[in-house]
């Protein structure tokens, strides 16, 4: 079977007409509730000779209705950028990823039109899987009964995944993890994810403010609004040699020097000098140390900074990295 991946931001596809094994949803996180799902579509698709296809949407519906009714209080904080998101779908076996704009036109699409245009025609769709709770189309009026029969019309069978839970039986969900990064829980987002939470993207340039001070950063955008925290972290950076590197991050506005409010992420690589700029890296959260702090002057914040990456080497003397 064809192992490449493909990106669509529009359907029908203008490349294939291959039969797909489809699910649908935001998988903000993919956390293991997600990737329960994804190897169920993985192993039918393998079983049925299908292409395994994920079908999301850009911006969250939620988003999107929130700025429409000018409540931006209800946007949902974001758990992962775009390019993780793919990254990770790609990696849990999917070889067909939609991201369908979720704009007036799809919220104003009817659920037989949604089931049509993006399934049927779309993906030549022969199997689906979605949540028990799924609604689609126009004011949310599509159910799983409608997919059911528009299924038997159009030759695709549809299969429904009752809520994963934890150990604890509680469910898995993005609200979940939502609330845990939101409180700097590394450990419980670590449970939810199956892995730390990462983020990636390329160094940018920054103020090199980091490095007049002696502590030099590596700098990322973030997406907004930033589902983690914002503090001081230890973090592990990947993607700059061979073996992941020690380092302390800085996740936040940058109260005590900058006045825009641009969210940033800001490394600094324990005890080495590293060459950055342009390098795609991702930088894995370990553990939340303090909340991001507004300083008097620059003497001070180069003593707390000074300090956080003394607690970061004390974190890996104990942990390893």
């Amino acid at each position: 079977m064809n192992t490449e991946l493909r990106l669509y931001r529009h359907l029908p596809r203008h490349d294939s007409t291959a039969p797909s094994a489809v699910t649908i949803g935001n998988f903000d996180g993919v956390h293991r509730g997600h990737q329960a799902i994804l190897e169920q579509v993985r192993r039918q698709a393998e079983a049925l000779g299908l292409v395994p296809t994920v079908m999301t949407f850009a911006p969250h519906p939620r988003a999107f209705f929130a700025r429409r009714g000018q409540r931006p209080e209800l946007i949902p904080t974001q758990i992962s950028s775009l390019r993780d998101k793919v990254a990770l779908l790609a990696q849990h076996g999917m070889r067909q990823i939609v991201v369908q704009r979720f704009d007036q036109r799809l919220a104003d699409m009817g659920a037989e039109d949604f089931i049509r245009h993006l399934l049927v025609q779309g993906l030549n769709t022969r199997w689906l899987l979605v949540g028990e709770d799924f609604r689609y189309g126009h004011k949310r009026s599509g159910d799983i009964d409608l997919l059911r029969r528009m299924g038997r019309e159009h030759g695709f069978e549809v299969r429904t995944l009752a809520d994963v839970a934890d150990d604890q039986g509680q469910r898995i969900s993005s609200s979940a993890l939502r609330t845990a990064l939101a409180v700097g829980n590394l450990e419980r987002s670590g449970e939810l994810l199956g892995a730390p939470y990462r983020i990636s993207g390329h160094v940018i340039h920054g103020r090199k403010l980091g490095r007049d001070l002696g502590f030099p950063t590596l700098n990322l955008r973030v997406p907004e609004p930033c589902a983690a925290r914002s503090g001081i972290y230890v973090v592990r950076a990947h993607g700059l040699g061979e073996h992941p590197l020690p380092g302390v991050a800085s996740l936040g506005v940058r109260p005590t020097v900058n006045r825009d409010g641009t969210l940033l992420l800001e490394t600094h690589i324990l005890d080495r000098r590293v060459d950055a700029y342009g390098k795609l890296v991702c930088i894995e959260f370990l553990e939340f140390l303090r909340d991001e702090e507004s300083f008097p002057d620059l003497t001070t914040l180069t003593a707390a900074i000074r300090q956080d990456a003394q607690d970061a080497r004390d974190y890996f003397a104990s942990h390893g990295l």
